[in-house]
């Protein structure tokens, strides 16, 4: 695969909830990358199968990311609990994988022209993925913190699921993304460390945006 020369690469990995997908939407902006949700490639296949898991086959799934614009994973319905629990599974198989894995390099060294490089971010984005990327962040917060974001982005949608649910579900998606056996959730030695337990989101990006524009010299 060709890739784009004197490009900003930025890698994040995290568990679910953990700010990562605010912290990379800012970091985008902030420097004109293109952005790439990961995560939301699998929980659009989990719809997909969800919809209709007679026509849920490998060639399907092929067909269906070749043309997958990104248009698509900004679906409100994408953001469910049961979507959520699909993908997860969805996540364990390597033709899936190795699917997905093939437009996520894509996206990520050969994003359009009109961007300065890419950031995506997911579960093994710095371990697989993108392996030398120029940025690597691993997003982190407790569990708790977590469930409470997540349970306040689901009364947004007016979700009918308790914070004890949430909780519960969220620690059952960290053991699945830790434990799987194809790309787990991991902390590499040279990812650095961001803990958004008690920071704003200001404050995480400002913290991020002092670590790269030391090291692009802005």
């Amino acid at each position: 695969m060709k890739k784009r020369k004197n490009i900003i690469t930025v890698a994040i990995d995290s568990p679910a909830a953990a700010g990562a997908g605010t912290q990379a939407k800012l970091i985008a902006k902030n420097y004109n990358l293109f952005y790439l949700d990961t995560g939301k490639i699998y929980r659009y296949i989990g719809k997909l199968k969800l919809e209709d898991e007679k026509k849920f086959t490998y060639k399907f799934i092929k067909k269906k990311i070749n043309n997958l614009k990104m248009i698509y994973l900004k679906n409100k319905s994408l953001l469910s609990n049961e979507v959520a629990v699909s993908a997860s599974k969805i996540a364990k198989d390597k033709k899936i994988r190795n699917i997905v894995h093939k437009f996520q390099q894509n996206c990520a060294y050969n994003p359009p022209k009109r961007y300065s490089g890419s950031v995506l971010d997911g579960r093994d984005i710095t371990t697989i993925q993108v392996k030398d990327a120029m940025f690597k962040f691993y997003i982190t917060a407790s569990v708790e913190v977590r469930a409470k974001r997540r349970f306040e982005e689901y009364q947004k949608l007016n979700k009918n699921i308790s914070y004890t649910e949430v909780l519960k579900s969220l620690k059952k998606r960290d053991k699945s993304d830790k434990q799987r056996k194809y790309g787990p959730l991991k902390k590499t030695k040279d990812s650095i460390l961001i803990n958004t337990s008690k920071l704003s989101k200001k404050a995480s990006f400002k913290k991020i945006k002092a670590i790269m524009d030391k090291k692009l010299k802005y």
